[in-house]
């Protein structure tokens, strides 16, 4: 079992990116991991979030603010102690893994915080990670505060793994010169800026347009819309908020009319004074982009800016958007490899479909690739092609109607800006495809004007992609069929040497692991051999996958109980 603390140096530190990135590293190589806050404050939301996000996970804390006060000053500071840690080593008897967050306290005292921190991170015996908040300051003062973090930890005694510098000004360099790893995460205008949903929220504004994607968009600045409309058109910028009086419906329309022609994409619009616009109006700004979030304040322009003053925004559970970019942002910024190694966690033997997931991203970032979607069109496409892009770890080409895909991406509130979308329709590559593929088939007698019709299919068409060495892969039948997405790559690409059937497995993830199912959808009815074929090239797949692969062949028959062609073929491709 292997615990690490996390503990803030001073207000404003942006620590939660760490916690999250941290238990993200933890949840790869342990079944069991945790959560444990010391002392908690009202709503905890990042004990909230890393207790939904990371389940089988538990999320747990010792006391209350308050009780942890009571506690103090009715027996002091060695009572509190004892009983948090008593309440520690309870809980990490039930993880292989847990991860402290370190407790904030609603005081200047920072010397003493710092050393209750410590305090508690000897206790548990947990090592600790040290977060320093650099948010606008100099290179010089960053790294001071650094070697200040560092040097308070080890004089209270405790083993400090390493030290991050959280919320770097873009481009400056730092270096603290200190025995441990040193990490220097920059600002990343998303991750500090709040949502729509959160504006809305803060206002006490009603939506009028716009689903709950919409209100995941990030708030990257806010236009003032009491100039006219060809000044408001030249301040208008991407992610910007529009706040405007509610009569203004030349300012409204102006806004949308930008997402719709693709030119600017503003993160929504807030009309105040209650005034909301006519029924005439409604109707024109559902149709020009029903992406686009539109909000209603009963507050005038001047109150609805000075509340949204300082608003910043905060990784929650129902953003998953949010958590991803910062999860993107984290990993390529600090060496999770040496990390992990440093912590010295031992891998679980089993493997966990969260486990699963992030051997998988980890592979992935390691030898980035470049992957063809052929059903770019489909929603649940563009979303997962917006997870991948925000953790940074492939390079995505998009195949359909370039004009349907960027008005869902707008819809959406998706950031796609580094995806490849192609129309093999009007690519033009669909000829010399064309003209390979009826060579390839000719044998089978397709001719130009065949091949030419199918590489308007997004599935040969991206088949073709791969086939030339254009991409590395592709994923494709989630809007398709398994025939239509297996017979393009049966045609041109053909099966692997030595391997005589077609087949296919599920990756299953149930609870806590993670279970391959071969052969579910392509033979219906093997003989022996194929069956053995089957068989072995599922396991080879497990492997490659990081499952190891113990296989057992079904039949409907327990054993040896049973008898008859269905029973003894499994038995014979058994023996083979």
């Amino acid at each position: 079992m292997r615990s690490i603390y996390v503990a803030g140096l001073g207000r404003g530190d942006g620590r939660q990116i760490v916690e999250l990135g941290l238990m993200e590293l933890l949840a790869r190589r342990a079944h069991r991991t945790g959560v444990f806050r010391p002392i908690t404050r009202g709503d905890d939301r990042t004990l909230e979030l890393l207790g939904v996000r990371y389940r089988p996970a538990a999320a747990r804390s010792g006391v209350t603010a308050e009780a942890a006060a009571e506690i103090y000053a009715g027996h002091g500071t060695e009572e509190l102690v004892s009983r948090l840690v008593t309440r520690f080593h309870a809980f990490e008897r039930e993880c292989d893994a847990l991860l402290v967050l370190g407790s904030s306290f609603a005081t200047d005292d920072l010397p003493r915080e710092l050393a209750f921190n410590a305090r508690l991170a000897a206790e548990f015996g947990a090592p600790v990670i040290v977060v320093v908040g650099a948010h606008g300051e100099r290179a010089e003062e960053i790294a001071m505060e650094m070697r200040t973090g560092y040097q308070v930890f080890s004089d209270l005694g405790s083993t400090v793994l390493a030290v991050v510098a959280n919320r770097v000004p873009v481009g400056m360099s730092v270096d603290p010169g200190l025995p441990v790893p040193c990490y220097v995460i920059p600002e990343h205008p998303s991750l500090s800026a709040p949502t729509v949903g959160q504006v809305m929220r803060a206002v006490d504004a009603r939506r009028l347009q716009g689903d709950e994607d919409a209100l995941r968009r990030d708030v990257l600045g806010f236009v003032f819309g009491g100039a006219t409309l060809p000044v408001f058109l030249e301040h208008l910028t991407d992610g910007a908020l529009v706040i405007t009086p509610g009569d203004r419906a030349d300012l409204l329309l102006a806004s949308l009319a930008t997402e719709a022609a693709g030119t600017v994409r503003p993160s929504g619009v807030v009309l105040t004074l209650g005034q909301e616009p006519t029924t005439t109006v409604r109707d024109l700004t559902a149709r020009l982009a029903p992406g686009v979030p539109v909000l209603s304040a009963a507050a005038d322009s001047f109150t609805v800016t000075t509340t949204l003053a300082g608003l910043e925004g905060r990784l929650t559970a129902d953003n998953p958007r949010k958590i991803e970019t910062a999860l993107g942002h984290f990993e390529s910024h600090v060496n999770t490899a040496d990390l992990a190694d440093r912590i010295e966690l031992a891998r679980s033997e089993r493997v966990t479909p969260m486990m699963f997931e992030h051997t998988l991203l980890e592979r992935a970032r390691a030898q980035r690739r470049h992957i063809v979607l052929p059903e770019g069109e489909e929603d649940r496409i563009l979303r997962a092609a917006d997870i991948l892009m925000r953790r940074g770890i492939v390079d995505l080409t998009l195949l359909g109607r370039q004009e349907v895909i960027r008005r869902r991406i707008g819809d959406l509130g998706l950031d796609l800006s580094g995806v490849t979308v192609v129309d093999p329709v009007t690519s033009p590559l669909r000829g010399s495809f064309a003209r390979e593929y009826a060579a390839l088939r000719a044998h089978k007698g397709v001719t130009q004007e065949r091949a030419e019709e199918l590489m308007a299919d997004v599935n040969f068409f991206g088949t073709m992609l791969l086939h030339r060495g254009e991409v590395h892969g592709m994923v494709s039948g989630a809007a398709h069929t398994t025939a239509a997405t297996i017979l393009p790559a049966f045609q041109i690409i053909k099966t692997v040497p030595g391997t005589s059937v077609v087949s296919s497995v599920f990756f299953m993830c149930l609870a806590d692991r993670v279970l391959v199912y071969g052969d579910c959808a392509i033979n219906p009815d093997p003989d022996a051999e194929r069956l053995a074929d089957i068989a072995i090239s599922s396991a080879r797949t497990a492997r490659r996958f990081g499952v190891e692969p113990r296989v057992a062949m079904l039949s409907y028959s327990t054993g040896h109980s049973g008898s008859g062609a269905d029973v003894d073929k499994v038995r014979q491709a058994t023996a083979l």
